[in-house]
């Protein structure tokens, strides 16, 4: 195992929590969004805004990087299509046709893709107490998504919405396991190609909304949701995740995933006044014990 050094883990998990943080805030932003801007074309102008903040921002890493980026271009591609646009588009769509307890539980699979991922292309070892950390997780978000009573999972039924959330899922699972052929150039250099490929892939399906007549000119706020989600869940959460799946490792880093639902439903009680029931706070205790479980057991033999 590569060892590292304390205060490079202390950045790690630092960065982890305010990516997951970010994505938890992305899920109240999504919520406010709802009759302000449609739903494809939040995807085409957040990565659009992020993609212009990389040219303005990071052009001299954008230069630097590119003769290696240009090497490995397809690939930076096919991880921008399935982390940002493809993950986005489904997550979207499936809430037309799925319930927010559903979405809330399946999310929680994304360690699981990162795990088999892991294993079938790289036969990452797993030790057993990554598993129990991984379990320990998914039984929070599960908790969450159940409010607190487990017995609600024996009457879902999974219809095209699941299926679209657990495809989502697995894209994003996807994308972390492929983070680590990452090409070797700075975050900022990848991050532009990602969001440039995320921002062009999303243009067919923004159009064929407005071919539809499903879209609209979005309000004001609806453009102040856009600028918060550029900067936040778009621009620097996705900056830190591919700096810590850099020093963690895709198993370590995707176990921090749970922490999403757990923060959205911390900020769904600040900006939305939801009331904080105890399945909150047992939920908060099962996902770090999970983490806790899985940082562990990734140090023994």
């Amino acid at each position: 195992m590569l060892s590292l050094k304390p205060d490079t883990l202390i950045k790690a998990y630092l960065m982890l929590t305010f990516t997951t943080m970010c994505w938890g805030a992305n899920a109240v932003f999504s919520k406010l969004a709802v009759g302000e801007i449609p739903p494809m074309l939040l995807v085409s102008t957040r990565w659009l805004g992020a993609l212009m903040l990389m040219l303005i921002f990071a052009i001299s890493h954008i230069k630097k990087d590119w003769p290696i980026i240009r090497e490995r271009l397809v690939y930076a591609f096919v991880l921008g299509m399935m982390g940002f646009t493809g993950f986005n588009v489904l997550f979207y769509s499936a809430a037309y046709s799925t319930t927010a307890l559903n979405i809330g539980i399946i999310q929680g699979s994304i360690p699981v893709f990162v795990l088999i991922g892991s294993f079938l292309l790289f036969r990452t070892r797993v030790a057993s107490l990554q598993y129990v950390g991984v379990a320990l997780t998914i039984l929070g978000v599960i908790t969450v998504g159940t409010r607190g009573e487990l017995l609600q999972l024996t009457s879902i039924i999974f219809n095209s919405g699941d299926i679209m959330m657990v495809m989502a899922c697995s894209l994003y699972g996807a994308y972390t396991v492929g983070l680590r052929k990452r090409p070797d150039v700075s975050a900022l250099g990848l991050f532009t190609v990602l969001a440039g490929a995320a921002f062009v892939v999303s243009l067919p399906f923004s159009i064929l909304e407005f071919a539809l007549d499903k879209a609209y000119w979005p309000t004001p706020f609806g453009w102040f949701i856009v600028a918060m989600i550029t900067v936040f869940p778009s621009f620097l959460a996705q900056i830190f995740f591919i700096q810590s799946v850099e020093k963690l490792g895709p198993n370590r880093a995707g176990v921090f995933i749970n922490l999403v639902p757990v923060f959205a439903s911390v900020f769904a009680v600040i900006i939305l006044s939801e009331p904080f029931e105890i399945y909150h706070g047992v939920a908060l205790a099962l996902v770090f014990g999970g983490i806790w479980f899985s940082e562990w057991g990734k140090g023994k033999p």
